[in-house]
């Protein structure tokens, strides 16, 4: 969706709902052939099956999302030197994370590697957002492992209770707190 300030875009959705995207400058329906043929996510029964976040160290990787966050280890592959390591949720065995070297796909320039590397140092390449019940007793925990803390728990203006804590390749964990 290509966002401009000051835009306000206004439609009635399938439902006879008004619907209002602050920012965008085209909706979806008015870019297809037949707007009155518009299919959404729901309708095709598509869930996350995977996300992918870079990391540079396998071991550390592995201590940080199993040994601190939990997640279960349900693959590791090494190929080259080089080790993907995908963890899940013990209570959401669809859904699974898939921590990768960043140098591994073939199409990435040296430039881009350099690239890459200097925003995963700031902490700026990758974010996942988890969700908690007990934010407090989760940062606890957090903060006991020594992890990197970047934001303390916080209520957030827009409504979201959250903290931050980054990974051991820098990609920032954003926790939000669910109820």
């Amino acid at each position: 969706m290509i966002a401009f300030a000051g835009i306000v875009a206004r439609k009635i959705d399938r439902l006879g709902r008004r619907a209002i995207a602050r920012g965008c400058a085209i909706d979806q329906e008015s870019r297809s052939t037949d707007p009155d043929q518009t299919t959404n996510v729901i309708d095709m029964n598509i869930t996350i099956h995977s996300a992918f976040l870079p990391h540079h160290d396998h071991k550390e990787s592995l201590a940080f999302y199993r040994d601190t966050l939990g997640f279960e280890v349900l693959n590791e592959v090494g190929y080259d030197g080089m080790y993907w390591i995908t963890v899940g949720h013990p209570d959401r065995p669809g859904a699974s994370l898939v921590l990768h070297p960043p140098a591994a796909d073939p199409g990435v320039t040296d430039d881009e590697r350099r690239t890459i590397a200097e925003m995963m140092a700031k902490g700026t390449y990758a974010i996942l957002t988890l969700a908690t019940p007990d934010l407090d007793a989760t940062f606890a925990k957090l903060e006991a492992s020594g992890v990197d803390i970047v934001q303390e728990p916080i209520d957030q203006p827009y409504g979201i209770r959250d903290c931050a804590v980054r990974d051991p390749a820098g990609n920032l964990i954003r926790i939000n707190e669910v109820r």
